[in-house]
C-alpha cells in the first residue's frame, strides 16, 4: 500500500473509531471492563450508617472522633490486543476483507481504551510472535498501532493461537484486559492456553469470518488456494459430498472454538464481514456490564 493511501485509510478509520468510542461505546466500555479494584481516596467524618470496617483508626485516634476511609474505583487498565496477522485474514467476499474489518474493530477498542485513560499494547502473531508493541497511552500511540495493523506484513503465514496466548501470559505480568482478534482458523489445540491466559487476565475473544467460508456454493469445478500453506487444488463444488465435507469441517471448527471459550470462561463474539460490528460489540459490552 502506498504511503498516501495508507494515511487516508488510517485517517478514515480514526474518524470512525473515535466517533464510535466517544458517542456509543464510552459508557458501555467503562462498565464492561472495570478497573483492578478499589483505591484509597480520602477520609471523612463518620456518619450514621457507614460501615464500621471502613473506620481509619489512626485518624480517629488523632482527632478523637471517628473518621472513615473513602475508596474509589481504580480505573486505569492495561489493554492488550492480540491480533492475528496470518494470511487467512486476507480473504473476503463482502465489501471488506477480514483483515480490514479486524483493523476497524481493533481501532475502535483502542480509542475506547484511551477515552478511559487506559494503556494499550499489541501482540501481532501468526504461528510466531511477529511484533510486540508495549502498552502506552495517547493518540499518537493509537495511530501508530492502526498504521501497523493496516500495513503489517508478517514473516510467516500460518496461525498458532496457543503460542500467542502463552506469550501474553509470560510477557504481561500484571492483570490486564486482553482482546484476542482472529478468524480462529487454527488446527492446533488452544483450549488449555485459553484457560491459563483467562485465569491470569480478563480475556475476550473476537472472531471475524466471511460467510463464504461457512459453506461451498455449487459453482462447478473450482481452483481453491490456501494462503497459509501456499497450496492450491481443484475441487468439484457441484458434488454434494464435497460440499458436505467442507460444511462439516466448518461446523467442527466452530464447535471446538465455542466449546473452548465456554470451558475457559472466555466471553466471545463472532462477527461476519457483512455484519454490523458496532451492534455486535455493543451486545458483548452489555452482556459483561
Amino acid at each position: 500500500m502506498e504511503t498516501a493511501d495508507l494515511l487516508k485509510k488510517v485517517r478514515r478509520i480514526e474518524i470512525k473509531a473515535r466517533g464510535l468510542s466517544s458517542n456509543i461505546f464510552a459508557g458501555e466500555y467503562h462498565s464492561a471492563f472495570k478497573g483492578r479494584g478499589m483505591a484509597f481516596s480520602e477520609v471523612r467524618e463518620y456518619s450514621y450508617g457507614d460501615d464500621m470496617r471502613d473506620i481509619d483508626w489512626n485518624v480517629t485516634a488523632r482527632y478523637n472522633k471517628p473518621f472513615i476511609k473513602i475508596f474509589e474505583e481504580e480505573r486505569e487498565l492495561t489493554v492488550m490486543l492480540l491480533i492475528d496477522v496470518s494470511e487467512s485474514l486476507s480473504f473476503g467476499t463482502s465489501t471488506v476483507i477480514k483483515r480490514d474489518m479486524l483493523a476497524e474493530i481493533a481501532a475502535t477498542l483502542a480509542f475506547s481504551a484511551i477515552q478511559n485513560n487506559d494503556k494499550i499494547g499489541v501482540i501481532f502473531f501468526s504461528d510466531k510472535i511477529e511484533k510486540f508493541v508495549p502498552p502506552k497511552k495517547g493518540r499518537k500511540h493509537i495511530l501508530y498501532i492502526i498504521r501497523k495493523i493496516l500495513s503489517f506484513e508478517p514473516e510467516n503465514n500460518q496461525t498458532d493461537i496457543s503460542m500467542a496466548l502463552r506469550y501474553l501470559t509470560n510477557a504481561i505480568k500484571k492483570r490486564c484486559t486482553a482482546f484476542l482478534l482472529s478468524d480462529f482458523i487454527d488446527t492446533s489445540d488452544y483450549k488449555q492456553a485459553l484457560k491459563i491466559a483467562n485465569r491470569k487476565h480478563d480475556l475476550v475473544s473476537v472472531q471475524v469470518y466471511d460467510k463464504m467460508s461457512t459453506e461451498l456454493k455449487p459453482l462447478g469445478l473450482m481452483k481453491v488456494y490456501n494462503p497459509e500453506t501456499g497450496d492450491d487444488q481443484w475441487i468439484d463444488t457441484s458434488s454434494r459430498k464435497v460440499r458436505s465435507i467442507y460444511r462439516n469441517w466448518w461446523i467442527n471448527q466452530q464447535t471446538y472454538m465455542q466449546g473452548a471459550f465456554k470451558q475457559s470462561g472466555v466471553d466471545s463474539v463472532s462477527i461476519s464481514t457483512d455484519d454490523d460490528y458496532v451492534k455486535s460489540l455493543l451486545m458483548l459490552f452489555q452482556k459483561r456490564g
